[in-house]
């Protein structure tokens, strides 16, 4: 009996080549070229499974030519480039790997924020050039981190592992999300639910961790902005697009923010130019979960949930139930 035919649209950890090749005959990309579209279809066209990334947009068009397709599984914890209706309807499994990133993601995210609050890029790039001639009283003077207030925007999973992280610096955690956390949630991360606009208002520190769809594209905006405090700094560790990037930059360019710390963009891997003549914003290539360990667990979860649905089992991280239906 043949084994079932999969694609793995980006480069992998050969740990996870060598174990799907176990379950699998694979067409694998390990030269790491972006598919596109056509290319997409065209490679997925005889396969019954998928593991895909961000990257590549799974239309009902590229389903629509895929029609021995059962299941695409994602390794990210994000799908917004899964058309989740549409594998539905085709009957197409669709998964995610929640869980596996939490903590590396609220690492980056503490990462960014104290580089802004201490403006370490630019101190160092100042340093670099040669131009520190000695220790000065008012020099790259920041903003203190302990006793202030740290403001989460979605209190999910990794919103909650950078709220436990402010307990060490003493801070202030207010945050704003659909729905409240467990009054013994709050009270073992010290965080109080505040509606939108106060947390805009009161935040010296603003982490977004929202997941991206149409209703939070540009949740901040030039509005939104204009709320924060001129001394705050803005944390991006979520996606693009639910930050307006180019009012963004204008707030940090006529100094309405202190500082911004960037880990996604809008239309990444390109980003507003604004950026890159800032000396107030840290930008990062979205690598919030990118320390070894992590990435190759996400990948190990992606791979475990297509063993999973191509061998008739219901798949972990299952994000489409309808799409499951149980062998005889």
């Amino acid at each position: 009996m043949s084994k079932p035919r999969i694609l793995v649209t980006r480069q992998v950890f050969p740990e996870v080549l060598e174990r799907l090749r176990q379950h699998f005959e694979v067409d694998d990309n390990q030269d790491d070229a972006l598919l596109g579209a056509e290319g997409l279809k065209a490679r997925l066209a005889d396969k019954d499974g998928a593991l895909t990334a961000l990257t590549e947009p799974v239309t009902a068009e590229v389903i629509a030519a895929a029609p021995h397709l059962r299941a695409v599984c994602n390794i990210a914890v994000g799908y917004n480039n899964l058309d989740i209706p549409a594998l539905t309807k085709a009957g197409v499994m669709a998964t995610n790997t929640p869980g596996v990133l939490d903590e590396t993601t609220a690492d980056l995210a503490w990462a960014l924020l104290m580089a802004s609050a201490r403006r370490l890029p630019a101190s160092e790039r100042w340093l670099r050039d040669g131009q520190w001639q000695g220790w000065q009283l008012i020099q790259w003077l920041g903003a203190d981190v302990h006793g202030a207030t740290l403001g989460i925007l979605g209190m999910g999973r990794i919103g909650q592992a950078v709220a436990r992280r402010a307990l060490g610096f003493d801070m202030k955690v207010i945050y704003h999300n659909r729905t409240h956390l467990s009054p013994e949630k709050e009270a073992e991360y010290q965080a109080a639910w505040v509606d939108k606009e106060t947390l805009l208002r009161e935040s010296d520190f603003l982490v977004l961790l929202l997941p991206y769809s149409a209703q939070t594209h540009h949740t901040i905006g030039a509005p939104e902005l204009a709320l924060m405090k001129p001394g705050a700094h803005l944390i991006n560790v979520a996606r693009g697009g639910i930050v307006d990037d180019s009012a963004l930059v204008a707030a940090l360019r006529e100094g309405r923010l202190a500082g911004a710390g960037m880990d996604v963009f809008e239309g990444e891997p390109k980003i507003h130019p604004g950026f890159l003549g800032l000396d107030n914003v840290v930008l990062t290539p979205h690598i919030g979960s990118s320390s070894k360990a992590t990435r190759m667990a996400m990948a190990m979860t992606a791979a475990d949930n297509l063993i999973a649905a191509l061998s008739g089992r219901r798949p972990p991280n299952l994000l489409n139930p309808d799409a499951y239906k149980e062998l005889p």
